[in-house]
């Protein structure tokens, strides 16, 4: 799995269009309920130090599959807030994304010095699951706060410590094998509303 950074025009146009579609940008919020972003707005973000932006592909020569990314870097209090888009859909359920977070975690720890890491998905996204299998910890809920056609969904918060990451490096899977469901269930986070 190869990380880089977003480095030309294309790079910031083809985000910007994975970023466009509603099947990715109803789970994100890019600050005061903005989930589409501009191929302008993700260059000025590429440019901050609160911002953190990798491609990931899975050879060198092959276009990026996705981003993985963290916003509101502080150096100060050496923390950050992790967040990622699996933009072709065809290398879906083969482990590329998981293992391209993972990666960018390892990084992101390393290069930046941050010490916690937090993350967070919306109540039923599948992707609760892999936040789960990358270490981290649910730490709590902030109820009805994110809404999707109309509807109030609750967000799911979670965080990694430095010290709790353990890189993760797994095969993908061939194109032609079909997505086995996982072994055991997610955790059950709480009862108090069923998805």
């Amino acid at each position: 799995m190869i990380l880089r950074p977003l480095r030309c025009a294309a790079d910031f146009e083809l985000v910007a269009g994975w970023l466009a579609l509603s099947e990715n940008n109803q789970w994100l919020d890019f600050g005061n309920g903005r989930q589409n972003i501009t191929p302008a707005a993700l260059r000025v973000m590429a440019q901050r130090d609160t911002h953190f932006l990798r491609l990931y592909a899975a050879q060198p020569e092959e276009p990026p599959i996705g981003i993985v990314a963290l916003h509101n870097v502080d150096r100060h209090m050496r923390s950050g807030t992790f967040w990622a888009v699996a933009g072709e859909k065809s290398f879906r359920n083969r482990g590329c994304a998981h293992v391209a977070a993972s990666r960018f975690l390892t990084l992101a720890f390393a290069q930046l010095g941050l010490r916690s890491i937090n993350t967070w998905t919306v109540e039923h996204n599948v992707s609760q699951r892999g936040i789960v299998r990358l270490g981290f910890r649910f730490i709590g809920r902030q109820r009805q706060c994110h809404f999707i056609a109309g509807q109030a969904y609750d967000r799911l918060l979670f965080d990694l410590l430095a010290s709790e990451h353990r890189e993760l490096d797994f095969p993908l899977r061939a194109a032609a094998q079909p997505a086995r469901p996982p072994q055991a269930p997610a955790p059950q986070l709480s009862a108090d509303r069923a998805p």
